[in-house]
């Protein structure tokens, strides 16, 4: 069964990749580039690992996005927060980080794009890199949303593409060990929300990156 891979270079996407290698035929990487601060880092990973995995990789634009949306992710003048390794487990400033990194309908509107594709390339799955953790605070990473995806793609494609996530249900640290199982090339990840030019260390995406990769024996 043929796949398309959403890679956005992160480490959720890319063992995604490493075990969609596995699993199914990988058609195609896809990456979005829709302004964030951290784009061209992203597309530059995302490629770089494509290339490693020789598979087609795609950059699809979406610069109407920034027009509508006030997210810390794409806004120049509004910073990322960085909320501190002792209030990661904290649900009040994890719902707040989310919020402020929040982009309207992002993963609905990555899906169907890819959906598209996936149709037209006689594609089974789109394979998306969501996980557990992130589901409690970004309800676009939970199974019940993958599951409604799942029920409406059944309509509107006619070989009804399916959403499918290896990662749902795993932590990050058991995320980082199942990459570490498939021999994921770490140094190769984007795991950052700001675009300079080595990862930042502060935000909500390089805290959770180091702890799990601490918690899994991960040298980074």
């Amino acid at each position: 069964m043929k796949s398309i891979v959403l890679l956005s270079g992160g480490l959720d996407s890319t063992v995604s990749l490493a075990f969609a290698m596995k699993d199914t035929v990988v058609s195609l990487c896809l990456t979005f580039d829709y302004g964030q601060k951290a784009a061209e880092n992203e597309n530059f990973a995302a490629a770089a690992l494509a290339e490693y995995y020789r598979v087609q990789h795609k950059i699809i634009k979406l610069p109407f996005l920034k027009e509508f949306t006030n997210s810390s992710l794409i806004t120049r003048d509004k910073q990322i927060p960085a909320p501190g390794v002792n209030r990661l487990d904290n649900y009040r400033s994890a719902t707040a980080a989310a919020k402020s990194v929040w982009v309207p309908n992002r993963n609905g509107m990555f899906i169907n794009i890819a959906s598209s594709l996936a149709e037209s390339l006689q594609c089974a799955f789109v394979i998306t890199g969501f996980n557990r953790e992130e589901a409690i605070t970004f309800p676009d990473n939970s199974a019940e949303f993958v599951s409604a995806t799942n029920d409406a793609l059944s309509y509107s494609t006619l070989n009804k593409v399916k959403v499918v996530s290896y990662t749902q249900r795993l932590s990050k640290a058991e995320i980082i060990k199942l990459g570490m199982k498939l021999r994921v090339p770490f140094h190769l990840i984007w795991s950052c929300y700001q675009g300079g030019t080595k990862m930042c260390g502060s935000c909500e995406s390089c805290l959770l990156f180091l702890q799990a990769a601490k918690k899994a024996g991960l040298e980074v």
